[in-house]
């Protein structure tokens, strides 16, 4: 799918397909009444007959249109007038893209961009376009030996104002480049595990650093991590007989002196609970428990495509999470990167285990903040649903510049506390701590037991277990929660248009 910007033109373009927005009550925005004149009413005989009320979800498609040079115009409902938020906006960007993916026209015009959503501008707009419109066309389906015929939409050309067009341009570079890396994302984490294992994700990641001379890459094997001491992570790669990797990727696009960001991607390629085995039913979802790595990936790619002026060190522990005679057992302790000991007494807490470690190693990077992003606890699902990330932090701006980025890009999250009252339910017996904290407050007690590892260093914590993929009809991941980091990003170091 390919986007383009044009100014509006003084006559109706010449197009496989016009989009343009009505309002509910037959009231029409000045691009459509334009038409409306052009057709000397057809559109207000159309609306008025009662085929299109101008709801967001609602939209027609017109043939053969007289007077006009288009095949095809699509009307879109965008509600009341006064009334068109954020959410209505996206609802009536999925109601279009819908209907333009089910109809034969391999291009589209949008006038789209003139209906007025509240406290948004033209660039917020165009984000959401690009966004909405690459998401309602994605297709997994590369693994289908008989795939069905992907949607016949290839390019789509947004038009602004003149006096716009300049910023809208440089919109359009950022939110491609973000659309291109949450497409990776969705990619990495609908492949099976049998696919997609800790090698591959060395592999992908350095695909990136091929095709952008400012990312390197390295990894440590499990050798490599035995002599550092990273006991937690080794824990939970002990049971598999694919090798753990830590991945090390960095980009610079900054003076060398400038402190990097630390982004860590829980990367368990598939988790089975271990000795701690989960519950049979949907547990081929569990693939999807590497989404953070994904994410990570696709944030990392987005950064290096829009050329950032920041230096980014992305670091992903990677391993499948099985049951072997090998396997950690409840009870073991194990020492850490940091030298604090652990009672494992789930081995399905693994997450934080692998983490742990990881955030431990970042801090050799002497970053100036540190942001994990992890499918950590279905304790957060319970909290939170489908909808928010669970946000944590040690560091108050950090969760404000978080949350706004979360806002704008439509990719929302929601802090949850951390107080030091948390952390006495990680006391164990036989270690420094336990790695669970009891039934009740279970995403804050994973979060609390991460803090103890980013005590010297302003940390975030993402817990995306109930936004980076969905169930059911339409299981697959969504690219969560790539759109809010690389908002974050972009405004981090000053670049966002």
């Amino acid at each position: 799918m390919e986007f383009s910007i044009k100014s509006r033109p003084s006559a109706v373009p010449r197009t496989p397909c016009l989009v343009l927005g009505v309002y509910a009550n037959g009231k029409l925005p000045a691009s459509t009444a334009a038409i409306d004149k052009t057709t000397h009413g057809y559109l207000s005989k159309i609306i008025k007959g009662g085929d299109l009320a101008g709801l967001p979800g609602q939209s027609l498609m017109l043939h053969a249109v007289p007077g006009l040079p288009c095949q095809r115009l699509l009307l879109v409902g965008a509600g009341p007038i006064d009334k068109l938020n954020d959410q209505a906006y996206g609802k009536l960007l999925q109601c279009a893209f819908k209907a333009l993916a089910n109809s034969g026209a391999r291009e589209a015009i949008l006038q789209l961009g003139e209906l007025a959503v509240e406290g948004r501008d033209t660039a917020w707009k165009l984000n959401q376009m690009v966004s909405l419109g690459h998401a309602a066309l994605y297709r997994f389906d590369r693994l289908k030996s008989d795939a069905p015929k992907r949607p016949g939409l290839r390019r789509a050309c947004i038009l602004v104002e003149r006096k716009e067009l300049a910023r809208a341009r440089k919109t359009l570079t950022q939110a491609t480049a973000t659309a291109n890396g949450v497409a990776l994302a969705r990619d990495l984490a609908n492949l099976p595990a049998n696919i997609c294992t800790p090698k591959y994700l060395l592999s992908e990641a350095r695909k990136i650093a091929r095709s952008q001379k400012s990312v390197t890459v390295r990894a440590l094997n499990e050798s490599a991590m035995k002599k550092l001491g990273m006991g937690a992570l080794l824990s939970v790669a002990q049971g598999s007989r694919t090798p753990p990797q830590l991945i090390v990727i960095q980009y610079k696009g900054a003076r060398a002196n400038q402190k990097p960001v630390a982004l860590v991607g829980k990367g368990v390629t598939f988790d089975s609970g271990g000795i701690s085995l989960k519950p049979g039913a949907a547990m081929d979802e569990m693939k999807f428990d590497m989404c953070g790595a994904a994410a990570v990936l696709g944030t990392m790619a987005a950064v290096a495509e829009m050329e950032l002026p920041l230096n980014l060190v992305a670091l992903i522990p990677a391993t499948e999470n099985l049951p072997d005679g090998n396997a950690s057992k409840p009870g073991d302790v194990v020492t850490t990167l940091s030298g604090q000991t652990v009672e494992i007494l789930n081995t399905d807490a693994e997450g934080r285990l692998i983490l742990c470690d990881t955030l431990s190693y970042a801090a050799r990077f002497k970053p100036e903040l540190i942001i994990d992003v992890a499918t950590l606890t279905g304790a957060c699902m319970v909290a939170l649903g489908a909808h928010p990330s669970g946000l944590f932090s040690n560091h108050p701006p950090l969760v404000a510049d978080l949350l706004k980025a979360g806002n704008y890009s439509r990719d929302r999250a929601w802090e949850l506390p951390l107080w030091d009252e948390y952390q006495d339910q990680l006391k164990s017996n036989f270690a420094d701590m336990a790695n669970i904290g009891g039934r009740y407050g279970g995403a804050i007690t994973a979060a609390a037991f991460l803090s103890r590892f980013t005590t010297d260093t302003h940390w975030a914590h993402l817990d995306i277990a109930g936004t980076a993929w969905k169930s059911g009809a339409e299981k697959g991941a969504t690219g969560r929660p790539v759109p809010l980091l690389t908002r974050f990003f972009l405004e981090h170091c000053g670049a966002a248009s």
